[in-house]
């Protein structure tokens, strides 16, 4: 009987029931996950009868393709696509400033030394501590001294002063890279500057990836800076938008808002399959491969 606990076939097969059951959860886990994407997208194109009916049923009876073209063109104003463009603009705007400013104070941290730079760093990482709806108030009061309500600064602006979340992951990426190569740089006389331009920053490619992921995706999402600081229709982005698209129009066009969220959601989600690479290796933080 020891025998056989102690066999290959038995530890073989007991592997493969270890995956097994492994693959089980992470099948129900994707199930559960993609329920409510097949929910809206079966939504999308179900007649309007069909979409109301209860109990409710999964596939649709004939697609109708009319409510994507009603999702664009509303006839009261809106703009779909305006909304999106400006999703567009403050998302991207706010992620190269994040990339970059963050890149640039990470390095400073993981790699220069001036009096101080500990204890400096443990400031910028208690800054993650106090939530935003601390912050809310004072903010807003600052930018309304700055005239800076009613415009997009206050959405992209703050992101060129190194939020502390992405300070914080590149600076344990520099931190993996080897100090000889610092080392190296600086006899063949190569100053901090071109250090950090030649060296770490083309290193340090897929924690940057992650770093635009993060920024992109939570301003496309983000609700309640917008809110407060755009108060014209025509200037929300879609996360905003899409709030008085079902508010004011289509609270009875359940088919219309379905079609129009699952556009606003296409954008974040190319990005992640474009940079998916760069996601998963800036994420388990991967130093030099030899």
């Amino acid at each position: 009987m020891e025998k056989v606990f102690h066999s290959p076939t038995y530890y073989r097969a007991l592997h493969n029931l270890h995956f097994l059951l492994v693959y089980i959860l992470v099948v129900i886990g994707a199930i559960g996950f993609g329920l409510p994407f097949f929910w809206m997208l079966r939504t999308c194109v179900m007649p309007g009868w069909q979409a109301y009916k209860f109990p409710p049923e999964w596939i649709p009876d004939e697609i109708q393709l009319e409510w994507f073209r009603e999702a664009f063109v509303s006839g009261y104003g809106f703009s779909l696509q305006g909304w999106l463009w400006n999703s567009f603009v403050i998302s991207t705007l706010s992620a190269i400033g994040a990339a970059v400013s963050s890149a640039i104070v990470a390095f400073a941290f993981a790699r220069l030394r001036f009096p101080g730079r500990d204890s400096l760093f443990i400031v910028v990482l208690s800054t993650m501590i106090l939530p935003l709806h601390v912050r809310l108030v004072p903010t807003y009061l600052l930018f309304s001294l700055l005239g800076w309500v009613r415009t997009y600064k206050p959405l992209i602006i703050p992101a060129f002063f190194a939020p502390a979340f992405h300070v914080f992951l590149l600076r344990q990426f520099f931190m993996t890279i080897p100090k000889d190569m610092d080392d190296a740089a600086y006899i063949d006389g190569c100053s901090p500057l071109g250090l950090f331009t030649r060296i770490h920053l083309p290193m340090s490619l897929p924690a940057l990836g992650v770093v635009l992921i993060f920024q992109f995706t939570g301003m496309w999402n983000e609700f309640l800076q917008p809110l407060l600081y755009v108060r014209e229709a025509r200037r929300f982005p879609v996360a905003v938008g899409l709030r008085m698209f079902q508010t004011q129009f289509y609270q009875t066009r359940v088919q219309a808002l379905m079609c129009a969220s699952l556009v606003s959601i296409i954008p974040p989600i190319i990005l992640f399959f474009m940079a998916q690479r760069h996601f998963v290796q800036g994420i388990v933080l991967t130093g030099v491969k030899g």
